[in-house]
């Protein structure tokens, strides 16, 4: 497993994110899961817990 450093646009707005990845990833899987990291801190049910 490798940590990588991706930058993805989400609503406008450009977000920083780390992601755990095996070493095989390929470039659109490891874009594909910051992607989905971001989606899912940044949507109004887990934002305000």
């Amino acid at each position: 497993m490798v940590e990588v450093t991706v930058t993805v646009e989400y609503k406008g707005k450009n977000y920083q994110t780390n992601v755990l990845v095996n070493r095989s990833a390929m470039e659109e899987e490891i874009f594909t899961a910051a992607l989905n990291q971001v989606k899912e801190q940044w949507t109004p049910e887990t934002t305000y817990r």
